[in-house]
């Protein structure tokens, strides 16, 4: 009398393999993890520290710094747009027309102003695409310059000096007391509170109805 396997089902061969396949994913798995973790999100990939040769040497630390220009002269948009804008060779010539017009170091302002071709500046402070950041909205709640960016008025050449990553903004977002200031200072370096600076960052986030969120969509449109 022969089996009748008429009504049993059988996997394909193949199917033998699954249990190994499963386990090399999962391997691959906790190893992307791992990278992701150690790489992209590690504080050696927050670029702090980065500062990118400029096509003209400009010196922060002469004109923010020694003849303390605000930086409102040059960024004029901080104020009232989304990015912080870069300015133009016109801006530049305001006062170079008359000093040191002819130093070498300017060849390339000069050359910029005459056939009307922008300077293409380095960008120091990149955030990823997916990222919204506004500066207006920062500058007009008090945020001083030097919170995000340092002490500007001492560098030669500019470098990121904060991490700028998500945890680091939702920090200053959840906790943001000490980082706000009187808006008519936000752009003075070495401006420090008569008292408690987080008391006073309260009294004016709560006069100035300053509530910052911590929503997705604040910063991921």
């Amino acid at each position: 009398m022969g089996n009748n396997n008429s009504g049993q089902f059988k996997f394909p061969k193949w199917t033998n393999q699954l249990p190994a396949l499963l386990g090399i994913l999962a391997l691959g798995g906790v190893i992307y993890v791992v990278v992701l973790l150690t790489t992209v999100f590690s504080p050696e990939m927050s670029a702090v520290g980065y500062t990118p040769e400029q096509p003209v040497a400009y010196s922060h630390a002469l004109h923010a710094g020694d003849l303390d220009i605000d930086c409102r002269y040059c960024h004029t948009d901080v104020e009232t747009t989304a990015k912080a804008n870069i300015p133009p060779t016109s801006t530049c010539m305001n006062c170079h027309k008359t000093i040191k017009f002819e130093s070498e170091a300017l060849a390339l302002v000069r050359q910029s102003e005459k056939d009307g071709t922008p300077i293409r500046w380095n960008r120091v402070h990149d955030l990823p695409d997916f990222v919204y950041f506004n500066h207006a909205g920062h500058v007009q709640s008090g945020v001083g310059c030097v919170t995000c960016h340092g002490r500007v008025d001492r560098m030669e050449t500019v470098s990121q000096v904060s991490r700028l990553t998500m945890s680091w903004c939702l920090d200053c977002h959840r906790d943001s007391d000490a980082n706000i200031r009187p808006e008519a200072l936000v752009t003075h370096m070495t401006w420090v509170p008569d008292g408690d600076a987080a008391e006073l960052g309260a009294k004016l986030r709560e006069e100035n109805n300053i509530n910052p969120t911590t929503d997705c969509s604040t910063c991921h449109r």
